[in-house]
């Protein structure tokens, strides 16, 4: 069975300003950049790579409106970083609404040959990085004083095991828990904190990373039968930054069947 078709936006964040992390290129940050667009948000939007952010910005830009469009690297290891994205994003459109915390670092290695440099990285970017963001969210969030939303990535990998991938499971499984525990707080200032789960959500630069076989093991055990399309995680996004989900925080929505 191939993908559905593309639905058309309909407004659904008309008004909002949102930062996108990790959001150049073709991945789920990318998508949710264009469907928050497509929904009549304004986005910043944000990448540790440089140019490939600014080749990003400039096409959206040029299709939704300079007005509606910027971007600003970031490495979300880097607290400076984070700190002047959050403050661009306040600074350039004079609010923040909406958050994706997109950015994640992936990799294969046996426990036996993993180093400590491999374990840190992946945990660095992955769940440090999502605090980082979420943090710096939740300031700006809580000082504004008019709500919010707060969207983080993390993996069914987070919930079942994997061989190779024990330290982006453990990223993923601590965004999982960092994503409850910040609902909680938030909810005492109207600030709504949820996540998806995604398995396996093809696009060209996980391709070339990703062999054939693994492609295949995985997708079979889907019930569709084949991988998402970034937008497909990206409209269960939109969902959760939408008042249609205005009751739902800590949160862990799997887009896809093998959640466990």
């Amino acid at each position: 069975m191939g993908a559905p078709d593309y639905l058309p936006g309909h407004g659904l964040l008309t008004g909002r300003t949102a930062v996108v992390t990790a959001a150049a290129g073709a991945g789920i940050g990318g998508a949710t950049a264009r469907r928050f667009l497509e929904e009549g948000a304004r986005v910043v939007i944000s990448d540790a790579h440089a140019r490939r952010l600014k080749e990003s910005a400039d096409a959206l830009a040029e299709e939704f409106g300079a007005d509606r469009v910027t971007g600003l690297t970031c490495d979300v290891t880097d607290e400076d970083q984070v700190r002047a994205l959050f403050a661009h994003a306040e600074r350039t459109h004079g609010r923040l609404d909406v958050v994706v915390n997109n950015a994640g670092l992936g990799g294969t290695a046996e426990l036996t040959e993993m180093t400590d440099d491999q374990w840190t990285k992946i945990l660095d970017t992955t769940l440090n990085g999502t605090f980082r963001c979420t943090r710096a969210a939740l300031r700006s969030l809580k000082a504004a004083g008019t709500g919010g939303v707060v969207v983080n990535n993390a993996s069914v990998v987070g919930w079942r095991a994997q061989r190779g991938q024990a330290h982006y499971a453990a990223a993923k499984a601590g965004v999982m828990a960092l994503t409850r525990c910040a609902a909680l707080e938030a909810a005492d200032y109207g600030v709504r904190v949820n996540a998806v789960a995604p398995s396996l959500a093809m696009h060209p630069h996980l391709a070339k990373v990703t062999s054939p076989e693994l492609v295949a093991e995985l997708t079979e055990k889907e019930a569709f039968g084949r991988y998402a399309e970034p937008w497909e995680i990206a409209n269960v996004i939109v969902f959760l930054a939408s008042g249609y989900s205005s009751y739902m925080t800590g949160e862990v929505v799997a887009v896809s069947s093998q959640h466990a």
